[in-house]
């Protein structure tokens, strides 16, 4: 049993970020019902990288375990009904349409809310529920180049790097996570539900506390120098530096010890706080020239024996092969009935007494719709007359 067995989520959000905070409640055992059109939610159809599966393309595997499907039209008035009706005994609702879509399609908080006082209602933006910029696009791209975290690292006058994740919408997924939790607690000890605003924007800008507040507080301008260092606010060394076979990153590395290793007597005598900020440049520079000269193995032996921070760059294949990511069980495995044996990025918290896991994967459009209506007291006749006038489907 999961931490949040007992507890049910109705997800009628797409694309990644809603999908993967609902995913998560799903992976602590609530019950998730992912509420879909009858043509099947669009991520459905788009292939990640060109990774096509059989039935379910790999973003909506990836996105969509541990949920049950129930595909219903919600424009018309038979399938709007069965959403308010399962409202009445739902925990959690969590929508990321753009603002104002919710109240149109009539599924916005004071509606459900007044169905069912106890509901928490989780409502995810790009930019937020108002404001100069709440008619366009959250896209994950646009927010992490408009949360200044490009300019974070890197060569002044080479472009601005985005990194190589979702990471405005995997941030805002744990931020929507983390506030359904929040708001859960808050119902148990007043019996209240209550509306939680989540959005793309504010979510990416606190993921860079410290960063931020070294420029807001500290009143240190966010600077990128002639090397590429990894972090305009670290000292350097700091990066990522090329090897005889291969790349290694170093960090924090006390500029004595680090110079005596890799034979550049110009570290000797430089202070670690004062020096590597003035010297920035010319530090990472003789760095990278030092480590061009031997493997990646060689340096790494060499740093670990003399507590040097540092580590090898992975690839895809590295991470899956690495022995500690076996020994941790970062990954799960399961069977999956049109998708064969699937292997994905398990959920990254332990419980002792009440672990997270896999009950079942990606769901089929609809797969479970004649299932929740029957739970929802709709007999089979009624079933049967709303799958055959389109407002349901069932897979």
């Amino acid at each position: 049993m999961g931490i949040l067995s007992g507890y049910r989520v109705l997800d009628c959000s797409i694309a990644m970020a809603g999908p993967f905070a609902a995913q998560r409640m799903g992976d602590l055992g609530a019950d998730v019902v992912k509420v879909e059109p009858t043509a099947g939610e669009w991520q459905r159809f788009r292939s990640a990288g060109g990774a096509n599966g059989n039935r379910i393309n790999t973003s909506f595997l990836s996105l969509n375990r541990n949920k049950r499907s129930l595909a219903i039209d919600l424009k018309s008035d038979e399938g709007k009904a069965i959403l308010l009706e399962l409202v009445k005994t739902a925990d959690v609702f969590i929508q990321n349409y753009r603002p104002g879509v919710a109240k149109r399609l009539g599924v916005d908080y004071a509606t459900l809310s007044a169905i069912n006082p106890r509901l928490v209602y989780v409502s995810m933006s790009g930019f937020g529920e108002s404001g100069p910029y709440v008619d366009r696009p959250g896209q994950d791209l646009i927010l992490q180049a408009m949360s200044g975290a490009m300019l974070s690292a890197g060569r002044a006058g080479d472009p601005p790097a985005p990194a190589g994740q979702f990471l405005a919408d995997a941030v805002t997924a744990y931020s929507a996570f983390e506030g359904a939790l929040a708001a859960l607690l808050h119902r148990e000890r007043t019996g209240e539900g209550q509306l939680v605003e989540v959005n793309m924007l504010d979510a990416v800008v606190a993921f860079q506390m410290q960063e931020m507040s070294v420029f807001t507080a500290g009143g240190k301008p966010q600077t990128r120098s002639a090397e590429p260092h990894a972090h305009s606010y670290i000292r350097s060394p700091y990066g990522v530096f090329a090897t005889a076979d291969g790349f290694i990153v170093v960090a924090f590395a006390n500029l004595k010890t680090f110079g005596e290793l890799i034979g550049e007597p110009s570290f000797a005598d430089m202070d670690d706080e004062a020096d590597s900020w003035v010297h920035r440049d010319a530090i990472f520079a003789a760095t990278r020239e030092r480590l061009a000269t031997r493997t990646s193995a060689e340096w790494l032996d060499l740093f670990r024996t003399h507590d040097v921070w540092s580590g090898p760059v992975y690839g895809y294949a590295d991470v899956v092969a690495d022995p500690q990511i076996a020994h941790n069980g970062t990954f799960v495995e399961y069977d999956h009935p049109s998708e064969g044996r699937v292997k994905t990025p398990g959920f990254p918290i332990r419980f002792a007494a009440t672990p997270a896991g896999v009950t079942r994967g990606a769901p089929q459009i609809g797969e479970h719709s004649r299932e929740i209506l029957g739970e929802a007291g709709m007999d089979a006749e009624a079933i049967d007359r709303l799958i055959a006038s389109g407002a349901v489907r069932q897979d």
